[in-house]
């Protein structure tokens, strides 16, 4: 039996627990008019009963999966020749692997073992392989359907009009939200220590100080030394500058833009205006960014070439202008849709007392509504910036991959995420400091947001401190 199967089957025996919780806890207080005799409610009788059922059955599940392939991987090796266990570990995996292989086509019904291999010994494996799978999928489902109804059955014996089945179901749902709590730390920290092993093997072959201060970028390691054109010179200083030449002009256009929309929005919109222009306006964020390349690449740099060549400007095909203006009207509702919600979220009693003082509808705003609001701005501000390091199509389609360190953004540039991309693409050596130079550009741009997210939260605690 799968695993999709066993989840849907546990999730039919989790909705008949709930079921059956509240009519075991009605039937043990004697009735539904006997219900404000209990210490809880049948729902939360049920609540608990499917928790019971569904939990440890879904836990058990999880634990079998990561255990699963260790053991049936122990067995098959030791039911192997002696020849190929003192195989190495790189030639027994790929041994291994083939007879996984054979064993999973042979199951799924696509070819016979004889139509995958000649080799009679591995067509064994596989055959004893597939037994195993066989035996290991029969006792799963038996071990997991047998916990969850063994769960049921335990919870249920112990329903009594004194049964505190309300501060149990709070305690379990405890218990899940701060589990949730742990993976989500657990997995940024994983994507943290996996993206530093990689960079400490890199800085092993480049310098940091030539790769945070260099000014030249260009990854070409040399396959022999009298080979051209490969200089494998790492200097991320470029990268960085286009990023932030990008995402600035990108937030020259967004900010005020959408500051100043959600300010209409909130305090001098009609009703009826606000229902349909909020709605439309959020429509931009659902547009696939490679729709904003085409157009940035097909409209907006032809006409901004177009208009530095009636102007007497030299501005190239691809550059860093279109790319961020385009970037700019994309991340417009990030910030306008969160502007918006910030500012209605002001108590009205600060607009109202302002009015009262006198002041002006501009004023109060400027002077109330807007500090007051602060924390929430300056989170979709950061969200849009974040938006606009980490945006990789437009920037490719519009600025180009050139690695120039410039300020005029009338020229092409390229970003740190598009070289991140470029440098995993294709057929490449893992381990070459070509490659590896991917992680360390990774970390450095995690570090950069993390600066930016220390920076916002210090702005917005003492703001919120003001005001709350």
């Amino acid at each position: 039996m799968t695993s999709t199967a066993l989840i849907l089957i546990i999730t039919l025996l989790t909705l008949g627990s709930y079921w059956y919780g509240m009519q075991r806890s009605i039937k043990v207080a004697g009735g539904v008019s006997q219900i404000k005799n209990m210490h809880s409610l049948p729902q939360q009788f049920g609540l608990l009963t499917a928790f019971c059922c569904g939990l440890p059955a879904l836990f058990l599940l999880l634990l079998w999966g990561i255990v699963e392939p260790i053991i049936l991987e122990s067995l098959l090796v030791r039911s192997l020749d002696a020849s190929v266990q003192a195989l190495s570990t790189a030639d027994l995996s790929l041994y291994l692997n083939d007879i996984r292989i054979m064993a999973d086509s042979a199951l799924s019904g696509l070819s016979n073992l004889s139509d995958l291999s000649n080799d009679g010994v591995k067509q064994q494996a596989a055959l004893y392989l597939q037994l195993l799978k066989d035996k290991a999928s029969i006792l799963k489902a038996g071990l997991i359907l047998i916990t969850a109804l063994a769960s049921v059955m335990l919870i249920v014996s112990r329903f009594k009009l004194s049964f505190s089945a309300r501060a149990l179901s709070e305690n379990v749902i405890k218990f899940l939200f701060l589990s949730c709590s742990i993976v989500a730390i657990f997995t940024t920290l994983g994507i943290l220590m996996s993206v530093l092993f990689e960079s400490l093997q890199f800085f092993k072959s480049v310098s940091s100080l030539d790769f945070l201060f260099g000014t030249t970028w260009s990854p070409q390691i040399a396959m022999r030394s009298d080979q051209v054109g490969s200089s494998g010179a790492f200097g991320a200083v470029p990268l960085f500058a286009g990023t932030m030449l990008i995402s600035f002009i990108a937030m020259m256009i967004a900010a005020p833009v959408g500051l100043l929309t959600a300010i209409y929005l909130s305090q001098y919109a009609s009703p009826t205006l606000r229902t349909v222009a909020k709605p439309m306006l959020e429509i931009l964020a659902g547009i696939p960014t490679v729709v904003y390349g085409f157009f940035a690449a097909l409209t907006v740099a032809p006409f901004i070439r177009d208009t530095g060549e009636i102007l007497g400007l030299n501005v190239a095909s691809e550059s860093a202008l279109a790319a961020g203006i385009v970037m700019g009207v994309m991340i417009i509702p990030f910030v306008s849709s969160l502007s918006d919600d910030a500012l209605n979220a002001v108590p009205k009693a600060l607009k109202e007392g302002s009015l009262a003082m006198g002041a002006t509808e501009s004023e109060t705003i400027k002077k109330v509504l807007l500090p007051a609001a602060l924390p929430g701005i300056i989170g979709a501000m950061l969200l849009a910036v974040s938006r606009a390091i980490g945006e990789t199509m437009i920037v490719v389609m519009a600025a180009g991959m050139a690695a120039n360190l410039t300020a005029n953004p009338l020229a092409a540039v390229t970003t740190v995420t598009v070289q991140i991309v470029t440098l995993l693409t294709g057929d490449q050596e893992f381990d070459s400091p070509k490659t590896l130079a991917a992680f360390a550009l990774g970390l450095m741009l995690f570090v950069t947001t993390l600066l930016l997210n220390v920076i916002a939260l210090k702005v917005v605690r003492k703001y919120r401190e003001q005001y709350d």
